[in-house]
């Protein structure tokens, strides 16, 4: 197993597959690097280098108490490009994982991750901010949050189940049928996740303002969005991303939900394919 240790102490666990043009995926909440294997099989096949870690406080990776934050998040994966010298680097974020990259874009990409982004890569992606606002009236009411908080310490193991059972997938829309194997993935995947690492995430996706951080790109972005996405909503989301992300590519896609890349890893994975040959 391979671990980079951050300046703290923290080990961020980590895959390397392939070889070729590094590919970087920066999972979503609760989950680990194992939500992205239909990728990293898929582009590590097709030439590419493809790596993937596990966030703090999820996974294999150390369960600190404090540093559950984007900006320590995109510290990490600093310090994990820097240990595996990564150059021209394509940064692909699902969810949660696509604030992790806006932040690191925006906090390093002009100073010590400089020459090391080729391309960068937004699906689901929890940016430019989700909670609602007077200057965000898009957004979700901290009464959503709230409530995922309160799920989470009130019965861990069934919540987890719930969402993937649920919305996640879209499992929940009518005539639809979930798939166990999914499922049962997604909950081994969050119960993995500590507490206080769960805990402290969701103020982390749900109240971090990305805006600054999107302006700040300057590298070509495919901002990817399913228009049935029941947990980042495009309307607060992509919509506006790919307003603030100059020269954004936006796709859109009916009826997927937030978890495409796993239900639609067909359609999903050609076109990331397409976007990074292009």
């Amino acid at each position: 197993m391979a671990f980079v240790t951050t300046k703290d102490g923290a080990q961020i666990y980590y895959k390397d597959w392939g070889s070729g043009q590094p590919i970087v995926f920066s999972h979503g909440w609760p989950l680990s690097a194992d939500d992205w294997d239909s990728q990293m099989f898929y582009f590590a096949s097709r030439g590419f280098r493809c790596i993937a870690h596990d966030r703090r406080g999820h996974g294999r990776s150390s369960q600190t108490w404090d540093g559950n934050e984007m900006d320590t998040y995109a510290d990490d994966l600093m310090e994990l490009t820097e240990m595996l010298d990564l150059k021209n680097a394509i940064h692909v974020g699902h969810s949660t994982g696509g604030g992790e990259v806006a932040r690191y874009i925006g906090r390093h990409g002009g100073g010590r991750a400089k020459g090391r982004i080729g391309k960068a890569v937004l699906i689901g992606a929890v940016p430019p901010i989700m909670l609602k606002s007077p200057n965000n009236p898009v957004g979700l009411p901290f009464d959503v949050f709230d409530g995922l908080r309160a799920s989470l310490l009130a019965n861990r193991a069934q919540f987890f189940r719930d969402v993937p059972e649920g919305p996640f997938y879209g499992f929940n829309r009518p005539g639809a049928k979930a798939t166990p194997g999914v499922v049962n993935n997604w909950w081994r995947q969050g119960m993995m996740c500590c507490m206080k690492g769960a805990h402290d995430c969701i103020k982390a996706f749900s109240e971090t303002d990305f805006t600054d951080d999107l302006k700040k790109f300057d590298v070509p972005t495919l901002i990817m969005h399913g228009d049935d996405d029941q947990i980042v909503p495009i309307a607060g989301s992509a919509m506006l991303s790919s307003k603030l992300v100059k020269g954004a590519t936006l796709k859109v896609y009916p009826g997927l939900p937030h978890g495409l890349c796993t239900t639609h890893h067909e359609i999903v994975n050609p076109e990331l394919l397409k976007f990074f040959k292009s």
